[in-house]
C-alpha cells in the first residue's frame, strides 16, 4: 500500500502524481493548520485523511461532501478515484474519524 504524507515526491512510481494533484488542497488546509494525509487503499483507489494541528481552525473545515466533491475533482487529473475521506474528530458538525 502507497502512502502520502502530503510532502511531494515522497511516493515513488504513478502514486507521485498523487502528490501533485492534491498539492492545491494541502496548501489550502496547511493554511488553516490541517495535514492532508492519503494512502492508495486498492486499485486505483484511494483514502484521504485530514488530521488537525494544534492550532488547527476547527470552523475553517468545510463540510465532508464539499470536500469529497474537492478530492474526487482533484484526482480526476490522475487514475485514481476516491475511496473516502477521514476528518479530524473534533472537527465541528462531522462524525468523528475511524
Amino acid at each position: 500500500m502507497s502512502q502520502g504524507t502530503g510532502t511531494p515526491g515522497t511516493a515513488g512510481g504513478g502514486a507521485a502524481g498523487l502528490d501533485e494533484a492534491l498539492q492545491r488542497f494541502r496548501d489550502m488546509l496547511a493554511a488553516d493548520g490541517y495535514r492532508l494525509r492519503w494512502s492508495v487503499t486498492g486499485p486505483e483507489k484511494v483514502l484521504i485523511q485530514i488530521e488537525a494541528g494544534e492550532d488547527a481552525c476547527a470552523d475553517c473545515l468545510v463540510p465532508l461532501p464539499v470536500i469529497e466533491g474537492i478530492m474526487t475533482d482533484a484526482l480526476s487529473a490522475t487514475p485514481y478515484t476516491l475511496d473516502r475521506v477521514v476528518l479530524p474528530a473534533d472537527a465541528a458538525g462531522h462524525p468523528p474519524a475511524e
